[in-house]
């Protein structure tokens, strides 16, 4: 006979049968019971972060580089507004979340109790969906709901609130079995004669590119290993958006790097200059396409994504296919071969693509010997740990581009950003998860001075759980992407943008117990790289770099995705009035 049991310990229940290892929280009155759950069991490890967005961004973090979901446990009112930038950060970037959200008892529900808030309300536009229990039978079964919703079809973060009264009165738990759920069924298989249709374009092309993005990373690791065989028997050149690299190694002859806003010369030009574009498991966003009636004028489009909504949002796709790409891409190689194709010839394209390359677009000027520009900090980075496999986690701003465009990705799941809503404060949190969901990894956070003070209190994180993050900080003395497009497009009237009263960030290291290491000279940079790495514990490095380096290329807001500015001194004659209004 089942027995009954608190709401409380029917969700640790239900969180260890869905397989649940870590839950990143913080305790408050309105999730006591849940925290002494927790304090009586010992199969969930609970991880105390010093702020509820980080808590999100840790479970992020742990997501996005264990392909597991990740589980977020905070308290009412101010616990959950506070994790609402990591739900709607999971959101755009398609991040499995689970976030379960304590609630004052149902009977004040509505009162403005202390500590209230409408959780649903508020999070029913950043969550793929969200409940408010008010029935402890009902628990279990709406946990495991919200898991299946959280990483089936495309992934994203779900909200579950909880009334204190609920996690305190007592119902059965059964487990239930496989969830099918009565209208939430994503398609997973693609239509067999989409695919052949897209094979039969993809033989017939003479300038064919795959545009491929995050939506391969989450498929999970044999997504990418049919990729690179899709584009070795097609002969077709790769690109990726932010969110999309690792995917296809950064080594491979047919790699043309990150496209869009910061991406290179040549992937940027042969996206303007296919005759077809692949989109497999991308978006077209604004970063991507620039002003899209200048978006790839000649070329058909085929967009393969699980998630209908995505398709025709932005730009009309001549052929979509709605299904996961990993099952898509094995059914395009499958039929490739079975069709035995021939690899096309595809020289003349590539003769074009070298001619784009030669212009060397990620090339950076080093005219003071001493001075550490940040891409030459970028390199000497790889350089050093490339072989180790790193796990780069970044903040946002300039230093995440330079880690985009410099440092070259061989493997999914090494690359943890925030893309489409650009959050500061997100890579030492995520460092935090990465490093718990894989302790043996080398894990780096590659910050600027400015974004990693939106969560530096995570630095007490790391020590309490003795995790060996190292934290490499770009430090410009600027909010370095707010002061450059200041200078490109307001006559470099730099408003708010440089940081007074930056810290000594060697001893704020060392007063949380972190080893603290400054680099300023060029020749500096091996010696304190290689610090860093013989340390066995936590590291942050205070890396000095040229305050007025600018990230290029870059194509200006409102301009189309050929219009890029390569060095500065291009500015006035690429950017129109209109395009300058539109920044």
């Amino acid at each position: 006979m089942v027995q009954e049991r608190s709401g409380a310990d029917i969700l640790i229940e239900a969180l260890c049968d869905l397989g649940v290892e870590v839950v990143f929280g913080y305790p408050g009155g309105a999730v006591l019971p849940i925290y002494d759950a927790i304090f009586k069991q010992k199969r969930i490890r609970h991880i105390l972060v010093r702020h509820e967005q980080a808590a999100t961004h840790a479970a992020e973090g742990y997501a996005r580089s264990t392909g597991k979901p990740g589980v977020v446990l905070v308290t009412s009112g101010p616990g959950a507004t506070n994790a609402v930038t990591g739900i709607t950060d999971a959101l755009m970037d398609s991040i499995p979340m689970v976030v379960i959200t304590g609630q004052v008892p149902t009977a004040l529900i509505g009162t403005d109790a202390f500590q209230e808030a409408d959780t649903v309300g508020i999070t029913r536009h950043c969550t793929k969906h969200n409940y408010l229990v008010k029935d402890p039978a009902k628990l279990g079964a709406t946990i495991h709901e919200a898991f299946h919703i959280a990483t089936s079809g495309r992934p994203g973060p779900v909200v579950v609130d909880i009334p204190k009264d609920v996690q305190v009165a007592t119902a059965k738990y059964i487990k239930p079995g496989p969830i099918q759920h009565k209208t939430y069924r994503p398609q997973v298989k693609a239509d067999p004669a989409l695919i052949e249709q897209v094979v039969d374009m993809l033989a017939a092309a003479e300038r064919p590119i795959l545009y491929t993005g995050g939506g391969i990373i989450n498929s999970g690791p044999g997504a990418s290993q049919l990729l690179r065989e899709l584009a070795k028997i097609t002969g077709a050149p790769v690109t990726s958006t932010l969110m999309g690299l690792g995917a296809f190694p950064a080594s491979n002859e047919q790699w043309l790097g990150m496209l869009g806003m910061h991406g290179t010369y040549e992937a940027n030009w042969a996206m303007n200059q296919a005759d077809l574009i692949v989109a497999l498991g991308a978006r077209f966003d604004d970063r991507v396409t620039g002003r899209l009636d200048a978006f790839a004028p000649n070329a058909r489009k085929v967009h393969v994504d699980i998630d209908r909504s995505s398709i025709n949002k932005t730009v009309r796709i001549d052929v979509a296919v709605v299904a996961d790409v990993g099952h898509a891409l094995e059914d395009m190689v499958r039929i490739w071969k079975a069709r035995q194709h021939p690899k096309p010839d595809t020289a003349e394209w590539w003769r074009r693509i070298q001619g784009w390359r030669t212009v060397k677009s990620l090339d950076f000027p080093e005219s003071d010997p001493k001075a550490i520009m940040p891409q030459r900090a970028i390199r000497a980075l790889w350089e050093a740990t490339h072989a180790k496999s790193p796990i780069i986690t970044t903040e946002v701003g300039q230093h995440q581009m330079w880690a985009a465009q410099h440092f070259g990705f061989e493997a999914p799941n090494k690359w943890l950003t925030s893309g489409g809503l650009g959050t500061m404060g997100y890579g030492l949190p995520a460092a935090i998860g990465a490093q718990l969901g894989n302790p043996n990894a080398l894990v780096i956070d590659i910050a600027g001075e400015a974004s990693i003070q939106m969560n530096i209190q995570e630095l007490a994180t790391a020590t309490q759980y003795r995790l060996p993050v190292k934290v490499f900080i770009l430090n410009n003395e600027y909010m370095g992407m707010v002061r450059q497009w200041q200078e490109l497009t307001y006559e470099s009237r730099y408003s708010s943008s440089y940081s007074d009263a930056l810290p000594d960030f060697v001893k704020l290291a060392e007063a949380y117990g972190w080893k603290g290491i400054r680099i300023e000279e060029r020749g500096e940079l091996d010696a304190g790289i290689a610090d860093m790495l013989a340390y066995d514990g936590p590291v942050m490095v205070d890396c000095r770099v040229a305050q007025l380096a600018n990230c290029f290329p870059m194509i200006p807001s409102g301009a189309a995705h050929t219009d890029m500015i390569l060095q500065a001194n291009e500015v006035s004659g690429t950017m129109d009035d209109e395009a300058k209004a539109l920044v």
